[in-house]
């Protein structure tokens, strides 16, 4: 487990200019969406801290994160919205995200190695319970990751219909938590379940997977050992290669399961070269469509392909700076991909 490199000035640089532009007494603030803070960015926000050193910082988000987004069940209200009343009041919904939920007990490990802080190790541990008991869905052979407690499944006697969303599969982080829990396998066989449903997400002339899709079990397009079912673009929050999506492949590289496999990374990275290879490379594409954005990638995804490129590839990046032309999530994607690099490295 790694959270720097030899030399992590500039990562620390950056970092510096993340915490004034976005970090407020302990609370991430998502400039792109209305000064919100989620689950998900006080996740990288901590995992920011971990690796610039920074335990003062990272300590500030976490009493954060922990007073005013935990609920009772361990898991965390996904969005704060700043208002006049209490800040439990400012939640304006209390679903849980399960990125964030993955997000914040990573980092909480990663702290807890580095500072020595056997507190956060518990911590962490007891997000990692929380998360068998309420978003690890077992179907046939497989394991499933809800992207919250509420609203993304449908169920009569047996789940007929369920959305996922890919991007929540963060596999560096299922690999670490994994030794937290008590049946690790459970968490080996969602790593897979993520590798073999991405296998068969390549929608599109593009092959390209999206940043939301529907799972139904009763239909069977897919029919092999793992599991029977359908995946399909009907019906979902979004059909897009977008946003969310576009972590995936910075999540895929990250894994050292993937990028030691060479057979297996060249099969599910190749779609994203050659959408790369676009000049210039729309920011987002509807999988449905074939419609493209009218605008380019953002800063933030350069980041994703230059940390592709140096892990895989051996190119090294050149890193957009983190400055004030920035939004959160752009910024957030940066410093991600510089992290992701750094751990490769070291």
């Amino acid at each position: 487990m790694s959270c720097t490199t030899k030399d992590d000035s500039e990562f620390k640089a950056q970092f510096m200019a993340y915490k004034a532009l976005f970090i407020d007494g302990g609370r991430v603030i998502d400039t792109g969406n209305g000064d919100v803070s989620h689950s998900e960015g006080q996740g990288y926000g901590m995992l920011f801290a971990i690796a610039a050193d920074d335990k003062e910082t990272f300590d500030a988000l976490w009493q954060w994160t922990k007073s005013t987004l935990m609920r009772k069940d361990g898991l965390f209200s996904w969005r704060y919205r700043p208002c006049t009343g209490s800040p439990s009041s400012c939640i304006d919904d209390p679903n849980n995200a399960s990125d964030g939920d993955l997000l914040i007990a990573w980092a909480l490990l990663r702290a807890s190695e580095k500072w020595g802080v056997n507190e956060l190790k518990e911590d962490a541990r007891n997000i990692v319970g929380a998360i068998e008991s309420t978003l690890l869905v077992k179907y046939d052979k497989a394991v499933l990751l809800l992207p919250g407690e509420y609203g993304f499944s449908v169920k009569s006697d047996e789940i007929t219909s369920m959305q996922l969303n890919m991007s929540y599969w963060i596999f560096p982080a299922l690999s670490e938590l994994s030794s937290l829990s008590s049946t690790p396998s459970k968490w080996d066989n969602l790593f897979e379940t993520g590798l073999f449903l991405l296998s068969n997400m390549q929608f599109s002339s593009y092959r390209l997977p999206s940043d939301w899709v529907r799972f139904e079990p009763k239909s069977v397009d897919i029919d092999n050992d793992k599991f029977k079912g359908r995946l399909t673009l009907e019906n979902v929050v979004s059909p897009e290669f977008g946003f969310n999506a576009v972590r995936i492949p910075l999540q895929l590289v990250w894994s050292e399961g993937v990028r030691d496999d060479n057979e297996l990374a060249e099969r599910l990275l190749e779609p994203y070269y050659e959408w790369w290879a676009l000049e210039p490379t729309p920011a987002t594409i509807n999988l449905l469509t074939e419609q493209t954005a009218e605008y380019e990638m953002t800063d933030g995804m350069r980041s994703v392909k230059l940390a592709v490129d140096e892990i895989m590839n051996s190119k090294a990046a050149k890193w957009p700076t983190v400055n004030r032309k920035m939004d959160y999530y752009s910024a957030s994607l940066t410093l991600l991909s510089m992290l992701a690099v750094a751990d490769n490295a070291s």
